[in-house]
């Protein structure tokens, strides 16, 4: 099978020449391929279009590989002769790979003549001009207008015993450092109230010490001090989880929720409030760096933007830890703590590229901490926030719809100016 376990990874012109030369089609109708058999199964009002998806995967396959074989090869087809994760399993399966994100956000640069990309998660900020194929007018971080110091971000490095956690690959396995994760969890969720959040780097790793958990005895102190609720890839079994986790949250009980990096409950769903009180992130989210499509990727980020290795890899891991954490704090009066439980979060090249908002609440004192005392920080944290809501100062840093409406003059003048800028 070779190196690459007979993986072929090839261009779309190179895939569409070996496919004309064999199959005798033409490259120029399959580019329609995908808008025609839509047109065909709308004209013939089929009842059940679901039943036609695989073949419309097919048509929409065929019409992309044709349309982006011509240029620069901004897309790379990936052919595994076994993609199952299954072992024995024989699943064959063909990937179109996007290894250009600048293709989507083109258009836009196209069509306005100015954009302005905000979000909490454009760090390091630096990269994504180069990812994005653009020159910024303007590009600035901003902290956090708040008039408590309402997030308190953690960088646990070592268990109660001394000993380092970490989920790198030559230590995930250590039975130490699983068993100090689980310490930290059960003492975390003792002393913190309401919802807490616990994100892991993969599924797999999840399944794997969370079994290791059980047998140890963890996963029941744990549910002496809040139910437990568990992230799976089934969306209808994840969504009834997080409305039973909400209602724990609600009555008082109390409940601790384990999902996934990258995962549903990372993107797209809040924990403001009594909801998220921590988000623990166990380990650095990096990607699985022996996928086929991640090192087509990286190849060509090398090739074309000169964006070296290791510097997107650290990147995409703390963009996505950020992602992670940030789901806690979601209002002025929000508050919540963040639980970076990694060693490797201690090292400069990787908390400095974590957001501004959250490393302006980074100081010496919460760095390199045992699980004991990150517990006597977390309990003097809530402490202070539980005390009543100074309303004057609340109002220094909100401001009101008068001051809104002699800002926005300024605004739409500067829009409307006209030409390309870009703003980050």
């Amino acid at each position: 099978a070779g190196p690459r376990g007979g993986v072929i990874s090839e261009t779309p012109l190179a895939f569409l020449h070996r496919m004309i030369t064999t199959t005798s089609l033409e490259a120029k109708p399959l580019k329609f391929a995908y808008s025609r058999l839509s047109s065909l199964l709308r004209t013939l009002q089929v009842p059940n279009l679901d039943d036609y998806n695989a073949l419309t995967d097919v048509a929409d396959f065929a019409s992309l590989v044709s349309t982006y074989s011509e240029g620069s090869p901004k897309f790379a087809i990936i052919l595994e002769p076994n993609g199952s994760s299954i072992p024995g399993a024989s699943d064959p399966v063909i990937q179109l790979a996007c290894l250009d994100s600048s293709l989507a956000i083109a258009p836009l640069f196209k069509r306005f003549g100015s954009v302005v990309i905000t979000s909490g998660t454009l760090s390091p900020i630096d990269l994504y001009p180069k990812l994005l194929q653009f020159e910024p007018c303007v590009s600035e971080s901003f902290n956090m207008s708040t008039f408590r110091p309402c997030i308190r971000p953690l960088i646990i490095t070592r268990g109660s015993d001394q000993l380092p956690v970490s989920t790198k690959f030559d230590d995930r396995g250590d039975m130490g450092v699983v068993r100090n994760f689980g310490s930290m969890l059960v003492e975390l969720c003792s002393s913190i109230p309401d919802g807490v959040v616990a994100f892991f780097t993969s599924y797999s790793y999840m399944e794997s010490i969370i079994s290791e958990w059980d047998g140890m005895g963890i996963l029941r102190q744990l549910t002496k001090s809040k139910l437990v609720f568990i992230e799976t890839k089934d969306v209808v079994e994840t969504t009834l989880a997080l409305d039973n986790y909400r209602r724990a949250c609600d009555s008082g009980r109390g409940a601790v929720f384990l999902s996934v990096a990258r995962g549903k409950v990372s993107e797209g769903i809040n924990f403001d409030r009594h909801y998220g009180r921590a988000v623990i992130m166990f380990g650095v989210p990096f990607q699985y760096t022996l996928s086929h499509i991640l090192r087509a990727r990286l190849e060509y980020l090398q090739t074309h933007y000169q964006i070296r290795e290791q510097d997107f890899l650290n990147f995409d891991a703390l963009r996505q830890a950020s992602q992670c954490v940030g789901r806690v704090i979601r209002s002025k009066i929000d508050y919540g703590l963040m639980i970076f439980a990694d060693s490797r979060y201690n090292r400069h090249d990787k908390r400095t590229k974590l957001p501004k908002w959250i490393l302006q609440f980074l100081g010496d004192g919460q760095l390199n901490l045992s699980t004991d005392t990150a517990i006597a920080q977390v309990k003097h944290f809530l402490r202070i926030m539980a005390q009543p809501v100074d309303q004057t100062a609340l109002k220094q840093v909100l401001l009101t719809l008068e001051e809104v409406e002699v800002m926005s003059p300024p605004i739409v003048r500067s829009f409307e100016n006209g030409g390309q800028h870009a703003g980050l």
